[in-house]
């Protein structure tokens, strides 16, 4: 879709780093982002000689001055951890050096300046922390849930969805909805498809629309399943294995919303939209050395296809359709998958135990049979 003028400098921002990501054509990620070719080059050509700056349409002036003096830098200080009341010294440090300040002192000090001018909050009680690991490469797993709803002033409450990637922790998504139905769901999904592209794997828990307590699968989750995405959920009452996720929403709840009120959907959605721009390519992150996540993400060259070809099985692979009661035949017995499985067709492997079988739809394992048993 063409770029807003409320939120061209970051979207502009973000166009640049993934064309820099060089996995894309730069035809291609123009179609994403629907602009011309000329126009995407003039946006290159202004950031490789002037940086961020050159995005704006506005007058600049110099990010660095060179008689700056320590009153000056302590202003800066001041200023940014009241913008970003909920940053730390080592965030803040490495800000003002992101933003061209010469002579940053260390973490230690500018911790000791939020001090002397009553700028710091007493620290709150050590959590567990649980073990994370991350995957190698961006778009190997997105993470996605939905932040606890909460009310505005309109009367609507507010469904913040959430979409995360593993690898770079940069933000995919973050969309005021006023519901948790899967039709808004998929329609969020795919926009965020055709601009990034898709991920090899997601990773979401066990509450509608993508699945129950059980494991039980949706007919959302077989459509992410028919895109060739592997589907996973976390443990029921384990938040834990979706950790990023959840870190993510305490970040958001304590720099966005707590202590705020929200007219409505539209104002939650324009104060996401700039939170996310500084969140990807302004706050530094711990877990990446104080880097930035959008430093760290490049778009999928996966494309997302409204009607994907027919799923193709390894060989050796025995293929059943399922059939309108939501069950298959297999060796002389009926197994059921489940209505979202309806028309589909599953792919079965003999395991090494004997007599047992993998049952998989697409990426994804989806059953495990046994033909041993009674």
């Amino acid at each position: 879709m063409p770029w807003k003028v409320c939120d061209q400098m970051s979207v502009r921002d973000e166009f640049v780093r993934l064309l820099q990501a060089g996995n894309l054509s730069k035809s291609e990620l123009c179609r994403r982002y629907g602009i011309s070719r000329r126009t995407g080059y003039k946006w290159l050509k202004r950031y490789e000689s002037e940086g961020r700056e050159g995005l704006s349409d506005q007058s600049r002036r110099p990010r660095n001055s060179p008689s700056k003096t320590s009153g000056e830098l302590e202003e800066a200080v001041l200023s940014l951890r009241e913008a970003h009341p909920e940053w730390g010294g080592r965030k803040l440090r490495r800000r003002l050096q992101d933003l061209g300040h010469e002579g940053v002192p260390s973490a230690s000090t500018i911790t000791e300046i939020l001090r002397r001018y009553g700028r710091l909050r007493e620290p709150e009680r050590a959590t567990r922390h649980f073990q994370r690991f991350e995957h190698e490469e961006p778009n190997d797993l997105w993470q996605m849930d939905f932040k606890g709803h909460f009310a505005t002033g309109s009367g609507r409450r507010c469904h913040p969805l959430t979409v995360l990637d593993d690898h770079s922790r940069f933000s995919l998504c973050l969309r005021a909805l006023d519901c948790e139905r899967g039709e808004q769901v998929q329609q969020e999904l795919i926009a965020i498809f055709l601009r990034y592209g898709m991920p090899r794997a997601m990773l979401m828990d066990n509450g509608p629309p993508w699945g129950d307590e059980a494991g039980s699968q949706t007919r959302w989750t077989v459509w992410l399943m028919r895109q060739g995405i592997r589907v996973t959920h976390g443990r029921a009452y384990h938040p834990q294995t979706q950790g990023k996720e959840e870190r993510f929403h305490r970040t958001l709840k304590a720099e966005v919303l707590q202590g705020r009120e929200f007219a409505d959907l539209p104002e939650c959605q324009r104060r996401f939209d700039v939170w996310r721009e500084v969140y990807n390519h302004e706050r530094p992150h711990e877990s990446l050395g104080l880097s930035v996540p959008a430093s760290r993400f490049r778009a999928s060259e996966r494309e997302y296809q409204e009607h994907p070809a027919a799923w193709e099985y390894s060989p050796g692979t025995e293929v059943r359709k399922v059939d309108s009661s939501g069950k298959y035949s297999f060796r002389g017995r009926r197994y059921k998958a489940g209505k979202p499985y309806v028309g589909q067709e599953l792919g079965l492997r003999a395991e090494e135990a004997d007599g047992v079988w993998s049952v998989w739809f697409c990426r994804t394992r989806v059953q495990q049979i046994d033909l041993r048993a009674g």
